[in-house]
């Protein structure tokens, strides 16, 4: 189907609606959600979807909760914590929680967590998220635990906060790692009741839930999510009355959406960040034309930025001048260096380059929208580049990636939701898998940045990092993402710019 018939489809629902009381599951006391980015596997460390760590905080807790309203950190399963030195992070563990099944929550959990995330043979889905800064932890006494980090790591709280859930170590121990996946049990506000990978997702409020922590008791009792592939459903089961809350469809059915007599639409920047990637050090073509940085900096010229955030992002998306987002500490537009919107200049630099009639190359699409893609192709055709699209998924194009196959892609990351540069720059350029560049003076700069607690330091440091990235045209950002939701006009349900719904926070209105 496609979108003009659904909205017929739309139309003539709306008739009915006007007829008949709304379906949504406020009497159930049930919210119902649905999405498009499948979660098969919901352990929290085994996969790298948004979607998944989603999941992770209405599941688990971890040892803080970082409060979306001014960023502040909150007591979680830690009721207090303090820096013993620079690289000892103390934590003071609540008394009163209890896993799903009832154990109680001890420093014995969280030292079992720590052991598996810095483990390598462990193979989590984004080691990087712990590997460059955390050593392991200490235990102190039952209530009492030390992470001990392998350098200065002023963001550490952060990455503590949001990419950090603490496994139940006795029931995880007992039922092996398979079958946790299968039986998943956490401390969070809402209990599993229901798992099929992949499609469907309940829970209920854990009623056993501590008092005191920075997410609080749920107000609405039961949580349904279901995991679809069919955008077409989405839209339509909010149409329908079938579910209480959607996000992610396309700009263009917002105000659309939001004329149905059942339904509400939100906007909300978020951190993320659409970007293009450039396989400068060569990795695909040691000699191909993207290895010169005036072809670079010649596409940097010929993408038409503006045009592409105010059409086909829309609603308030803004162009970043350095590759992060703006509230990320360390982010500072100033060090960038500035590249605007000019096709003649673009064509100059390719002719100063040798490529005067231009050239072919590969532009991988690891499954963005057909019309973002578009808008990147044509952009480059008008300077003589004629990109051929190649799409994927996803985790193909990771694959290819980090072969060191692919010669451009457009992408976008989101920084784990984490509000400080050392969660986006460091993943593109220090030297891994995901590394285009192969920079050495920039990856120093970065890790400069992440190892020196004074501030200042850190914000030179990131500074000359961004003026690097930007003046060598390594990595373009292209727009920040805007979040788009569809919500039932009974759901009172507040959006945030880190991407994390939280659900333990709606009620019906």
């Amino acid at each position: 189907m496609k979108w003009r018939s659904l909205f017929t489809v739309a139309a003539t629902a709306a008739v009915a609606f006007a007829a008949q009381p709304a379906a949504a599951q406020k009497a159930a006391d049930t919210l119902r959600a649905m999405w498009l980015d499948p979660v098969v596997n919901i352990d929290p460390y085994y996969n790298n979807q948004r979607t998944g760590l989603i999941l992770a905080h209405h599941i688990f807790d971890g040892l803080v909760f970082r409060d979306p309203n001014g960023f502040t950190m909150k007591p979680l399963l830690a009721e207090s914590w303090k820096w013993v030195d620079d690289t000892t992070l103390e934590f003071k563990l609540r008394q009163n929680a209890t896993h799903h099944n009832g154990d109680k929550f001890t420093a014995d959990d969280v030292m079992y967590t720590i052991g598996i995330i810095t483990d390598p043979a462990s193979g989590i889905s984004v080691p990087s998220n712990f590997a460059p800064w955390l050593a392991g932890a200490v235990k102190v006494d039952d209530y009492t635990v030390q992470l001990k980090l392998k350098q200065a790591f002023p963001a550490a709280l952060e990455y503590v906060s949001f990419v950090m859930p603490i496994y139940p170590k006795a029931y995880r121990e007992r039922v092996g790692r398979d079958a946790y996946n299968k039986e998943p049990v956490g401390s969070g506000p809402y209990r599993v009741v229901k798992w099929e990978a992949g499609q469907v997702v309940e829970m209920e409020r854990h009623e056993g839930y501590y008092e005191g922590g920075g997410k609080g008791k749920p107000a609405i009792k039961k949580l349904i999510i279901r995991q679809v592939t069919d955008a077409n459903l989405l839209t339509n089961s909010l149409i329908g009355n079938q579910v209480d809350w959607v996000w992610q469809y396309p700009a263009d059915l917002v105000e659309k959406i939001a004329a149905l007599p059942n339904a509400a639409t939100l906007t909300q920047e978020a951190f993320r960040v659409a970007h293009l990637s450039l396989d400068a050090a060569g990795r695909s073509d040691p000699k191909g034309p993207l290895t010169n940085v005036l072809v670079r900096r010649a596409i940097w010229h010929a993408i038409d930025r503006a045009s592409f955030t105010k059409n086909l992002i829309r609603f308030g998306s803004r162009v970043p001048d350095a590759p992060c987002y703006f509230t990320q500490f360390g982010c500072d537009p100033a060090a960038a260096v500035k590249y605007e919107y000019d096709p003649a200049k673009s064509r100059a630099l390719l002719a100063e380059a040798g490529y005067k009639d231009g050239f072919d190359i590969e532009l991988v699409n690891p499954g963005m929208l057909p019309s973002w893609i578009g808008a990147i192709q044509a952009d480059l055709a008008k300077v003589g580049i004629r990109a051929k699209v190649s799409t994927m998924t996803g985790v193909a194009a990771t694959t290819r990636i980090q072969k060191g196959d692919v010669p451009m892609y457009l992408s976008s990351w989101g920084s784990y939701s984490i509000n400080d540069v050392s969660a986006i720059m460091p993943y593109f350029f220090s030297k891994t898998v995901d590394d285009l560049a192969r920079d050495d003076e920039l990856t120093a700069a970065l890790r400069a940045g992440g190892s020196v607690v004074d501030p200042e330091e850190r914000k030179k440091a990131y500074a000359k990092a961004i003026h690097i990235i930007t003046d060598k045209a390594y990595w373009l950002p292209i727009g920040t993402y805007v979040t788009v939701y569809g919500l039932s006009k009974q759901l009172d349900f507040k959006a945030y710019p880190d991407e994390m719904p939280r659900f333990f926070w709606a009620k019906w209105k």
